[in-house]
């Protein structure tokens, strides 16, 4: 195998597999390194770039990069745009919408009530638990002990939650209202 970057891309995609990453020898075998020793430098560089860690128990672990993804400068939806040359860096998906893990649910969206917002059903939403929201802020709301995801909004001095989409009423809520967390960001996987 010829780089430090291949030999990385077969780690992360038998860890995708198997949720775990092989030892030293399966490491060899998976990368095509016949030599313990070739093996161990090769780990060893990965660790210092911040991709693998050991685990107490002296096993291999991924690092801090090892979620890393290449961050391509940006693509146009309009007209097409040359391309770039240049390397892209990385990015950890975690890292980018997750500034709070303690504090942080992700929820499966069922309904069409905020479609007008790009949330469709099946989206997973990332929420950050607090118990207060701004107006035109995203929350996902308890209102009579049922949970719902909203549009924060005021109305005559009072809280409402208003769905993005027209088919569906503006809940004004009769009893209490709680927030639960404000979504702070969003994915969805096509088919």
């Amino acid at each position: 195998m010829s780089s430090d970057g291949q030999c990385l891309a077969r780690l992360q995609d038998y860890y995708a597999r198997h949720r775990v990453l092989p030892s030293y020898a399966g490491i060899g075998e998976l990368v095509g390194l016949a030599s313990k020793a070739s093996v161990a430098d090769l780990v060893l560089r990965l660790k210092a770039e911040g991709f693998l860690e050991s685990a107490p128990d002296r096993r291999l672990k991924p690092g801090r990069r090892f979620f890393e993804r290449p961050l391509a400068e940006s693509v146009r939806a309009g007209l097409p745009s040359p391309v770039a040359d240049n390397q892209p860096e990385g990015l950890s998906i975690d890292e980018y919408l997750v500034p709070h893990p303690s504090k942080t649910v992700l929820i499966t969206v069922k309904g069409d009530s905020m479609v007008d917002a790009g949330i469709h059903p099946g989206d997973v939403v990332i929420v950050e638990k607090r118990t207060a929201a701004n107006v035109g802020e995203i929350v996902v709301a308890i209102v009579d002990s049922e949970f719902t995801l909203k549009r924060l909004d005021r109305e005559k001095g009072r809280i409402v939650l208003k769905p993005e989409n027209k088919a569906y009423p503006v809940i004004r809520p009769k009893g209490d209202l709680e927030i639960f967390g404000v979504v702070v960001g969003q994915f969805r996987k096509y088919r």
